[in-house]
C-alpha cells in the first residue's frame, strides 16, 4: 500500500542531508568582514512561470562579497552534477580565483558531490541560516535587479531556451560588470529607532576591482584591454535582441515554429532610444504575454445557412433580426427555435458596422491602396 501511495502523488522532493548540513560552518550578513575579491554568495533562480511543475530552467547566479561582480548561469535541470559542471564553467570567467561560496541551505547546495568539489579544489563552502534571506543580502539584491529584470517571469524550458539564456547572460555579464554603476554599504549604525547607512560612490564592479589592492597586475591588465573592446550600446542592442528572441520562445506554443527576426542596425536601434521613452517599458520580457483571444465554445448555431442569412440581409439591410429570425423559421421548420435571437442580433450588428466603415471610408478602406491614397503628395 505504501509503495503505491508513493507512486501516485510521484516522486518527493528530498531534503539535505542533516549530516552535511551540519558539517558546512554557518556564516551570517555581519560576519563579511572585509573579505578579498574570490569570495562569492550563490543561489538558483527559477524559471517556472506561474506553476512550479514539471521540469523548468534555473539559473545558477554568483555574487562577488568585495566587488558585487556577478555571473550567471542557466541549468537544464535542477541537479548537483549539472550544478558543479556549471560552477566550473563560471570560475573561468571569473577575473579573481574562487576562494569562497556560500549558499543557501537547499539539497541541490547541500550535499556531498558539492561538499566534496569545494574540498578538492580549496574552496571555503558556508552556508547561510534557514529561512534568514538577509544572510544571502547580496546574491539576493542581484536575483531581482538582474535576473529578474533581463529575464522576467516567464516559463523556460527545454534546450533551446537554455541556450537562448546563456548567450544572454554572456551579454549581461559584460553590460552589467563594466557598466552598471551599484551602491555598496560603507556603514551602518544606530541612533535609537533610526538606523543611519552611509554608502560608498557608485561604482561598477570593474571599478572597483581595480581600485582593489590585492587585485594582480595581470588581471588588471586584462581587464584593462578587455573594456577598451566592448560597447555599451552595441550591447544594449544585442541584450534586447536575445530577450526577443526569449519571449518567443515562451510564448510560442510547442511545436510551433518561432519567427526569427533580423539584427535591428545600429542607427535603428540608437534612433529608437530617443523615443523609447515614450513607450513606457521597452524590455520585452517585461511586457505581459498577450492573452489568448477567446474562441467559439459551442458549434456556430447558424452556420449552415449564415451565408443565405447574409444575402438576404444585404438586399434588406432595413430588415430586423427578428424578421431574418422568422424567415429562417419558416423556410427551415423546427430548426432554429426564438432562443437563437441573440446570436442573429449579433451577426446582424457585425455586418452594419462593416457596411457603415465602407460608406464612410470607402470600399478600400484598411487595403493597401487606401494607405498609399493618404501618404500621397497632394
Amino acid at each position: 500500500m505504501k509503495d503505491i501511495r508513493i507512486s501516485a502523488t510521484g516522486p518527493r522532493r528530498r531534503k539535505a542531508s542533516t549530516a552535511t548540513r551540519r558539517s558546512v560552518p554557518i556564516r551570517t550578513f555581519s560576519d563579511w568582514d572585509n573579505p578579498a575579491p574570490g569570495f562569492v554568495e550563490a543561489d538558483l533562480v527559477s524559471h517556472s512561470g506561474p506553476f512550479a511543475k514539471g521540469a523548468f530552467t534555473q539559473t545558477l547566479v554568483l555574487t562577488d562579497v568585495a566587488t558585487g561582480w556577478t555571473e550567471c548561469a542557466p541549468l537544464l535541470v535542477r541537479e548537483q552534477t549539472v550544478l558543479t559542471t556549471a560552477l566550473t564553467e563560471l570560475r573561468k570567467l571569473l577575473p579573481f580565483p574562487l576562494l569562497g561560496f556560500d549558499t543557501v541551505n537547499d539539497s541541490v547546495f547541500m550535499n556531498e558531490t558539492v561538499r566534496d568539489y569545494c574540498l578538492r579544489d580549496g574552496i571555503e563552502l558556508t552556508r547561510c541560516r534557514s529561512y534568514r534571506k538577509n544572510d544571502q543580502a547580496f546574491v539576493e539584491q542581484k536575483n531581482g535587479a538582474i535576473v529578474r529584470k533581463m529575464v522576467g517571469y516567464r516559463r523556460f524550458e527545454g534546450l533551446k531556451a537554455t541556450r537562448e539564456l546563456a548567450r544572454l547572460y554572456a551579454l549581461t555579464r559584460l553590460f552589467i560588470n563594466f557598466f552598471q554603476p551599484s551602491f555598496k554599504l560603507k556603514e551602518k549604525h544606530r541612533d535609537g529607532a533610526k538606523v543611519v547607512k552611509r554608502y560608498h560612490r557608485p561604482a561598477t564592479p570593474y571599478q572597483r576591482l581595480l581600485a582593489d589592492e590585492r587585485t594582480s597586475e595581470k588581471t588588471r591588465s586584462w581587464l584593462k584591454a578587455l573594456y577598451v573592446t566592448l560597447d555599451p550600446v552595441l550591447l544594449l542592442r544585442d541584450i534586447r535582441r536575445a530577450q526577443e528572441k526569449l519571449v518567443a520562445i515562451a510564448d510560442t506554443a510547442p511545436g510551433d515554429a518561432v519567427v526569427e527576426n533580423g539584427a535591428i542596425p545600429l542607427e535603428a536601434f540608437l534612433d529608437g532610444l530617443r523615443v523609447a521613452w515614450r513607450g513606457g517599458e521597452v524590455r520585452p520580457t517585461a511586457l505581459v504575454k498577450p492573452a489568448a483571444k477567446r474562441e467559439r465554445r459551442r458549434p456556430d448555431p447558424i452556420l449552415a445557412v449564415s451565408a443565405e442569412l447574409k444575402t438576404w440581409w444585404d438586399a434588406e439591410p432595413w430588415r430586423t433580426s427578428r424578421e431574418l429570425l422568422e424567415r429562417m423559421q419558416a423556410e427551415y421548420p423546427n430548426m432554429y427555435p426564438d432562443g437563437l435571437i441573440r446570436t442573429v442580433q449579433r451577426r446582424v450588428k457585425i455586418w452594419r458596422a462593416a457596411t457603415a466603415h465602407e460608406l464612410v471610408f470607402g470600399p478600400f478602406a484598411g487595403s493597401e491602396r487606401t494607405i498609399e491614397a493618404v501618404d500621397a503628395p497632394l
